[in-house]
């Protein structure tokens, strides 16, 4: 495609959140997760069975990351082997004990995208200016959404066994119809304020395929269209969680962009995005006894100035 618009073009007309939480709010969407949506998700706990949505970090089959961003490399620091030697360190009482740091990617496991990730025209969510970015998020950064931590109805939308496969194909794409279709085969209505998990279980293929798994990178997922937004905006979405890891098809079959949601969603509406989630033992659990509604419950590391954190959401039943 060689007309590929601008996101100033395709998104000249698209509806903004800006200002509706006051010039200074940080945290966008979220501020629909009010204490009485949290009792919300409370009420959809019925047999107290935790999952755990992130993945491993440093799982020895790979970590899948976005194309250009390395996998967490973790090391060990103290380990027995460190009092082997006559220089070893010693402390009162003959204690030993290990030590390990990683080096990685906020964004390179199971995260939260801060609303100041991704931008376009200069400004990053709530008008701020993307300058404050330079050298770490100064608005609008993972830190307030940490703070506040997320917590809500959720509501599994299982893409992959709606359609009947054992996870979507490369560039396959759905809509918000699709969504609402599949929550009707699963016997739930998705209300406002509902936080949305998305399964696609795309990601068995990087364990499956490896390195071939980026040969013409392009994730499946929700593609854009003015009226997508503006249902998410209508819903009062707050937050998006899919296993994927950039929640939306890569690049969009109709306008030839990257990532457009980002923008209209993340950018324009505060919308949260949470990505390469784990949902296989949640979905096989919802599959078995039909509830699909939960109480999705998850707060990022307070990182100063991130533009995104690691997390282990929960979805308790």
């Amino acid at each position: 495609m060689t007309d590929v618009p601008t996101m100033d073009e395709l998104l000249k007309d698209s509806p903004k959140n800006w200002g509706k939480w006051g010039p200074d709010d940080e945290v966008g969407a979220l501020n629909y997760l009010t204490a009485e949506e949290v009792l919300r998700g409370v009420r959809h706990v019925r047999s107290g069975q935790v999952f755990t949505l992130q993945r491993l970090i440093g799982d020895p089959l790979g970590d899948p990351v976005w194309p250009g961003r390395s996998p967490a490399v973790k090391t060990m620091i103290l380990d027995e082997s460190s009092w082997d030697g006559a220089d070893a360190p010693q402390f009162p009482g003959g204690l030993h004990y290990a030590d390990d740091k990683i080096d990685a990617f906020l964004q390179g496991s199971t995260q939260y995208d801060a609303l100041g990730h991704v931008w376009y025209g200069g400004q990053i969510w709530n008008g701020y200016d993307a300058r404050s970015t330079v050298g770490g998020l100064d608005r609008a950064s993972v830190a307030p959404i940490a703070e506040r931590g997320v917590a809500g109805r959720g509501v599994l939308l299982d893409m992959a066994r709606f359609r009947g496969k054992d996870n979507l194909d490369k560039a396959e794409t759905f809509t918000h119809e699709d969504l609402l279709a599949c929550a009707k085969a699963q016997g739930v209505e998705i209300e406002p304020h509902d936080v949305l998990v998305i399964r696609t279980n795309f990601l068995r293929l990087f364990f499956e395929q490896g390195e071939k798994f980026y040969e013409g990178f392009c994730e499946p997922g929700l593609v854009y269209s003015p009226e997508l937004v503006s249902w998410f905006q209508d819903m009062e979405i707050p937050n998006l969680v899919t296993d994927t890891i950039a929640n939306e098809v890569t690049t969009d079959p109709n306008n030839g962009t990257a990532l457009p949601l980002h923008c209209a969603l993340m950018r324009n509406l505060g919308v949260t995005l949470t990505e390469i989630c784990d949902l296989e033992k949640l979905a096989e659990s919802c599959a078995a006894d039909g509830q699909y509604t939960f109480l999705y419950a998850a707060a990022p590391l307070k990182v100063h100035q991130a533009s995104g954190s690691p997390v282990n959401p929960l979805a308790i039943k």
